[in-house]
């Protein structure tokens, strides 16, 4: 059976770019705008990864994984961020959160998806 991820961006075209190499690995992928849109998907569906942007309209993506690990069914999903944001102070709230890797667009996808494989089998 396929794992699940949810992910969590703003743009279309990289939402659209994700969502493709996710599928082409075997992931089953749910697709979310933003932290709020994100969290209507959130509805106990077995989700076994999230990646989120951080800088998105409505809700960002650090105070989505704050609301994300609030809820018991998703208090221990593992969290990537995936965002151009470098910053060691927002890396910090990041972690603080529950966020358990950092990525920087643009990223390697090698890159990516050896931390997705490593937090999907977690």
């Amino acid at each position: 059976m396929a794992k699940t991820i949810l992910f969590v961006e703003d743009s279309a075209s990289v939402r659209q770019v994700m969502k493709t190499a996710l599928t082409r690995e075997g992931y089953d992928v749910i697709l979310a705008v933003d932290g709020r849109d994100a969290l209507t998907k959130l509805d106990g569906t077995k989700i076994h990864l999230i990646i989120s942007d951080v800088n998105m309209p409505n809700m960002d993506g650090i105070t989505f994984v704050k609301e994300a690990k609030k809820l018991p069914t998703y208090k221990f999903t593992p969290i990537i961020m995936l965002t151009t944001e470098t910053q060691a102070s927002k890396m910090a709230e990041g972690k603080a959160a529950g966020v358990k890797a950092w990525i920087v667009k643009p990223f390697q996808p090698a890159q990516l998806m050896a931390a997705v494989a490593q937090l999907v089998m977690a």
